[in-house]
């Protein structure tokens, strides 16, 4: 099983926009949102913690491109 935790606190990832994403890539995927303490990270570049491993990328779209080769 997937697991997500995506900060609903940063300013540079579009909560909404990878929820639906994610769901739809993985519908049965666990998504957990709030603050994850990367904070520094997050107010530049999108990110996602996947299986407890970070993955950050220069926009949404690549963060979603590197999510779907993470979950295949």
């Amino acid at each position: 099983m997937n697991s997500f935790k995506i900060c609903n606190k940063c300013k540079s990832t579009n909560v909404d926009r990878l929820i639906n994403k994610i769901k739809e890539l993985d519908k049965n995927s666990v998504i957990e949102t709030g603050c994850v303490n990367v904070c520094g990270i997050g107010m530049r570049k999108p990110f996602v913690i996947h299986n407890d491993i970070l993955i950050i990328a220069d926009d949404i779209d690549e963060l979603i491109k590197k999510i779907q080769e993470k979950i295949k």
